[in-house]
């Protein structure tokens, strides 16, 4: 399972990865143009979960939500038009 975890620096980035052997990588926010307010992203391979829990509080890290977990399917469309007066 790859994880990706943010840190606003550089050092606290490399730090964990050397750490827990992950890749340093520059982090994008869309539709963000300075380079200076993007994050530095980590990606993590086959962790222990609570070791990197305590390395995300130390260096003020948060993990990227998944793109690859399934969406649920959203409620059924009303078939019918919805009747406010009789």
């Amino acid at each position: 399972m790859e994880l990706i975890a943010c840190f606003w620096d550089q050092e606290d980035a490399e730090a964990v990865a050397e750490e827990l052997g992950g890749d340093v990588r520059r982090g994008r926010f869309h539709g963000e143009d300075d380079d200076e307010d993007h994050p530095w992203t980590v990606v993590l391979r086959d962790v222990d979960q609570a070791r990197l829990d305590e390395l995300l509080a130390r260096y003020d890290g948060w993990l990227e939500a998944d793109a690859h977990e399934p969406v649920s399917a959203p409620p059924p469309l009303p078939s019918e038009p919805k009747r406010f007066k009789r």
